[in-house]
């Protein structure tokens, strides 16, 4: 009787399927675009905001308000930045997380697993840092949520200007981990900074979302449609008190982001293909520029590290995340006696947990709503994040680049084709076809080879 073997056990960070790997590529290299630009629009920002004869010019613009009165949407610059083109980022990342749910590794509660954990971990650590920061040095806990976020946008983009390629399988974390963060940290803005309530806005807002599911059941097409829907219910949840971004990831979850039989994209692949780049290319990079222009001086920066609410949210950023993040990985795979993948080893991970302690975006954001009436804490907070968020830029491309020999070798790895079928040869490897097709190519190269040392064979023997 033969004793059955041991089933193999899961590996985590292997390679993506296919049409998975080239999801996450087309989808960070639009992050990885729009990154650049919020990290551009961020430098602008602080340099208009710091020179003298500009600080000025960029208070005023930042303050200016427009928009109907009569329907409470009289805004200042920065607000409509802040709660309008902030529910665009929040829309495309309701539809990525639709689509994680019904076709990514987010539907098998096994996969689901490791970048759950890891992303609550690494919201429940840098909160507890700062707490306890804060909390020590008699300071408020008010911004216990600013470390909690992760920027997948300004990271990627760390990671085109260090030229540094993370292996696909770490990518795919890192972009999942940042959409479950985006799901949390949605709920935290809406159960922990909605003050009053006007059950009438929030109710006409409902029925607007109602509205929206239905027209998208009965398959009625055209953005004439949608667009005025979709500012209808925007309009009403701002003003119901909730924040208003949680209209876009409501109206982002209601698309179906399943195929049917004989479609190549389904409806919120195809809509999430056209937003993103007005997401990651306009939306966020507007924000940043009227969030970000902090004044920053020796003595602001030397109080970025003495007051205790900004040195909490630093350590949260720097030590929070990376602790947090790598900590819930490393205790997922070993309860669920998941192994590493054979690539890859744990300091990888913990670059990438590193990495994920840039938190611009939804910080800058939770940095307002926590603080709003306070603009000098608001101030501090902002440059704390700032200050974080460089800091953890540094330490992780100094790990990263330890290891990019090794990205390096990965990367081509995954990427060759030498059949030039258009697919990577690692995918093709169990298909009998492509051993035949490589026989071939081999016995071509063979026959050139023999070939070239005939003739040079011919060339010595005519000198001599």
């Amino acid at each position: 009787m033969t004793t059955p073997h041991p089933p193999a056990p899961r590996k985590v960070f292997g390679r993506l399927s296919l049409p998975e790997r080239s999801y996450v590529a087309d989808a960070l290299r639009t992050e990885t675009v729009g990154g650049v630009l919020l990290l551009l629009a961020a430098v602008a920002a602080l340099v208009w905001a710091n020179i003298p004869a500009l600080h000025d010019s960029y208070e005023s613009v930042s303050h200016f308000h427009f928009g109907p009165e009569a329907l409470g949407l009289d805004l200042s610059v920065a607000h409509w930045a802040a709660d309008g083109l902030l529910a665009i980022f929040f829309f495309v990342a309701g539809i990525e997380l639709k689509r994680e749910l019904v076709a990514g590794d987010l539907r098998d509660p096994k996969a689901a697993a490791l970048p759950v954990v890891a992303a609550l971990c690494g919201m429940a650590v840098p909160a507890l840092v700062y707490a306890l920061t804060s909390g020590l040095g008699g300071g408020s806990l008010a911004g216990w949520a600013v470390p909690t976020a992760t920027d997948i946008a300004f990271a990627l983009a760390v990671l085109a200007v260090i030229g540094t390629s993370l292996p696909s399988a770490l990518r795919a974390f890192l972009l999942t981990l940042a959409v479950v963060d985006d799901l949390f940290a949605i709920m935290i803005i809406a159960v922990f900074f909605t003050d009053d309530l006007d059950f009438v806005a929030l109710g006409g807002a409902a029925l607007g979302l109602a509205v929206f599911w239905l027209l998208l059941r009965k398959g009625v097409r055209g953005w004439y449609v949608y667009v005025p829907l979709a500012l209808v219910v925007w309009a009403l949840m701002y003003n119901s008190g909730i924040h208003a971004t949680i209209a876009g990831v409501a109206m982002g979850l209601m698309l179906r982001c399943h195929r049917r039989e004989g479609e190549e994209h389904s409806p919120g692949e195809h809509i999430e293909h056209l937003v993103r780049p007005l997401s990651a290319g306009l939306a966020v990079p507007l924000f940043a520029l009227f969030s970000a222009g902090v004044a920053v001086s020796g003595n602001a920066l030397a109080e970025v590290f003495t007051q205790p609410e900004t040195l909490g949210v630093v350590l949260g950023l720097v030590v929070g995340k990376a602790l947090g993040i790598f900590g819930g990985t490393w205790l997922t795979a070993r309860f669920t006696k998941a192994s590493l993948s054979d690539d890859l080893a744990w300091a990888d991970v913990f670059a990438v947990a590193t990495l994920a302690g840039i938190g611009f975006t939804v910080s800058l954001l939770i940095g307002e709503l926590a603080f709003e009436g306070d603009a000098s804490m608001s101030d501090s907070v902002k440059a704390a994040v700032l200050a974080g968020s460089l800091i953890a830029t540094v330490a992780a491309a100094v790990l990263l680049k330890i290891r990019n020999a090794k990205y390096r070798r990965l990367i081509e790895e995954e990427e060759r084709d030498e059949d030039l079928s258009g697919i990577p040869d690692v995918y093709e490897q169990d298909d009998p076809a492509y051993h035949l097709r490589m026989a071939d190519i081999h016995e071509r190269k063979a026959a050139e080879h023999r070939r070239l040392a005939r003739e040079k064979a011919a060339e010595r023997d005519a000198l001599a």
